[in-house]
């Protein structure tokens, strides 16, 4: 399949874990002609031919024209089961990784960029790093793991939650983008410090790979200003993506978009974390204080 015969168009939403990108891949897909999978990520996919690869910063000659051809039937098979030309991907390990992301869809997709505070980021995460099992979300993502690649996550699922039994801190062993060093990271700095330094890193990663494609290709949307004033950000997203969207379309679409959780870090961190993740964290904290301006 040639790339002007494939009728789909892939919008791929970047961010960290619990910058808002699941409330980005909802309200697109909430209007006509965007879809995405039935599932809340696919990095089983992504990682496909890559899979004991020691993090999720996979790099770009990783994506062979095998691994291309298969990507594009996952894809085209989304299409086909939805009928909607644009199909939204938001896998949050490819935030590490957007140059494999690029070379995989053969330069056509558009990115959303999507930042946060990331002491809110770690203050929400940290909820899920040590969250029970919920089997009905396991098993939508299991359908979506190539069969051949089945035996191999199960047993990792498997290492993760005897992980969680043993751990003092009650934590799966992974959550989230894993980036380079995060293992050994855990071993020998608190979760909340790995936590900001995962956000850290994916917020970096995104910038700088998004910085070396035309700026048509990206978008850069920041959590806070979006759930401020959300109908504003819609609209900006529309102008982005070429959506001749209503007034009415993008409130409607955004009607449950709330901003009460921002600023929530003052009363969640310990301000002994706060003040170590704007002492560590503190330009790219200012970065995404400025992202949207």
């Amino acid at each position: 399949m040639s790339s002007f015969e494939r009728p789909w168009q892939p919008l791929v939403i970047v961010g960290a874990g619990r910058s808002g990108t699941n409330m980005l891949r909802d309200i697109l897909t909430s209007l006509p002609g965007f879809s995405t999978w039935p599932c809340d990520e696919i990095n089983y996919i992504w990682r496909h031919g890559s899979r004991a690869w020691p993090d999720d910063a996979i790099p770009a000659e990783r994506a062979d024209e095998s691994f291309q051809r298969f990507l594009d039937r996952r894809f085209t098979a989304q299409w086909k089961r939805s009928g909607q030309p644009i199909v939204v991907e938001k896998t949050c390990a490819n935030s590490l990784r957007l140059p494999y992301v690029e070379r995989a869809l053969r330069g056509r997709a558009r990115y959303l960029h999507i930042v946060r505070d990331g002491r809110d980021v770690t203050a929400s995460a940290e909820k899920r790093w040590t969250a029970s099992l919920d089997l009905r979300y396991v098993l939508k993502k299991a359908r979506f793991v190539p069969p051949s690649d089945l035996p191999y996550y199960a047993l990792r699922y498997l290492g993760a939650r005897l992980h969680r039994l043993r751990s003092s801190e009650k934590r799966l062993g992974s959550w989230g983008p894993r980036y380079p060093g995060m293992v050994e990271d855990l071993s020998q700095h608190p979760l909340g410090e790995v936590i900001a330094k995962q956000w850290d890193a994916c917020v970096r990663s995104s910038r700088d790979a998004l910085a070396a494609l035309p700026a048509e290709r990206s978008l850069t949307v920041s959590y806070e200003d979006f759930t401020a004033d959300p109908v504003t950000g819609m609209q900006r997203i529309g102008d982005f993506i070429k959506q001749d969207w209503s007034a009415e379309q993008c409130a409607e679409s955004t009607s449950q978009v709330s901003d009460r959780s921002v600023g929530g870090w003052k009363k969640k961190l310990e301000p002994e974390l706060a003040a170590r993740i704007e002492q560590q964290f503190s330009p790219t904290l200012r970065w995404v204080e400025q992202a949207e301006a």
